[in-house]
């Protein structure tokens, strides 16, 4: 019962990963800010008031021998427009900060990161895949009834895809947070941020992996203590078939005397271990019966 709740714990946190990381991976607010954009031209008649762009004093915009003055001063002349970005996809409100226009994240990035974000696009992918095989085992394993050999080589391969999925999605998300941090510095002028940090989808992801790992650790203690108590029942089984060929060989009294004296346990635990392996000792088979041995050896007994 201890092992189909330690096995039901870490197809738990699995899955709960899985969720996370698909969430994470389909979304687009990995890291989020503003950008300091000049306020363009107002094209809308007059009489409409438009806050989030430029009005001139003229109303031909077209005529280049009249002065036009600009009143918007220091701030005014700037409107902050909202963006957000992730793996895929890079979004951004649009001039009447209504609506948004988006563009792959890839054709933002310089150049010579776009090879960094395709592995972490690939790494990403395939975390999903073996975090999701890993899974699959696991639910074997639970559903499973029979061999306890077969549910440990379940168990075995399941921590290992588990533990290969969580490396890969610690370094996908380390990829992308470097390729980010080197778009805003070396990205283009009409992308580059005022003001950015990281936002939900990010922590989704790095949520994922802890879970992940959290399931792979719980995955292999729990084959770990299972090999353990097999190997404890072994060793004990073997104590126990050595005594009993040893009292079989062994005919005189004196001989069987002194393999029980010395086979008696030391510890409880060891008593406990001899009771449960289904040999049950009583005092009749630990010590023996003095009326049936002869006055002298008695006496020398005690």
């Amino acid at each position: 019962m201890d092992r189909r709740r330690r096995a039901s714990l870490a197809l738990t946190l699995n899955l709960l990963a899985l969720i996370l990381a698909i969430s994470a991976l389909t979304t687009s607010y990995w890291c989020e800010g503003d950008r300091k954009v000049v306020k363009p031209f107002c094209t809308g008649p007059v009489t409409v008031k438009q806050t989030h762009c430029i009005r001139y004093n003229s109303s031909n915009m077209n005529d280049s021998r009249l002065v036009q003055y600009i009143w918007e001063t220091g701030e005014d002349k700037f409107v902050l427009r909202k963006f957000h970005t992730g793996i895929w996809f890079s979004c951004e409100q649009n001039v009447d900060l209504v609506g948004e226009k988006c563009r792959s994240f890839i054709n933002v990035a310089p150049p010579h990161e776009r090879g960094v974000l395709w592995l972490c696009i690939v790494a990403e992918c395939l975390y999903i895949l073996l975090l999701a095989t890993g899974g699959i085992l696991m639910s074997i394993e639970v559903c499973h009834i029979g061999n306890v050999i077969d549910g440990l080589k379940l168990n075995a391969f399941a921590a290992i895809f588990t533990v290969l999925s969580g490396l890969l999605g610690m370094v996908a998300h380390m990829m992308f947070t470097t390729a980010f941090q080197l778009t805003v510095s070396l990205g283009p002028e009409d992308w580059k941020p005022q003001t950015w940090d990281y936002s939900w989808s990010y922590i989704l992801a790095w949520s994922s992996f802890t879970a992940c790992m959290a399931s792979s650790v719980t995955t292999i203690n729990r084959y770990t203590k299972t090999i353990l108590e097999f190997k404890h029942k072994q060793k004990n089984i073997e104590k126990n078939l050595k005594i009993k060929q040893k009292l079989l060989d062994l005919d005189s009294p004196d001989q069987v005397w002194d393999m029980y004296i010395s086979s008696v346990p030391s510890t409880a635990e060891e008593f406990l271990d001899l009771s449960s392996s289904g040999r049950k000792l009583s005092t009749n088979s630990v010590f023996l019966d003095l009326n049936d041995l002869p006055s002298a050896q008695g006496e020398e007994y005690c």
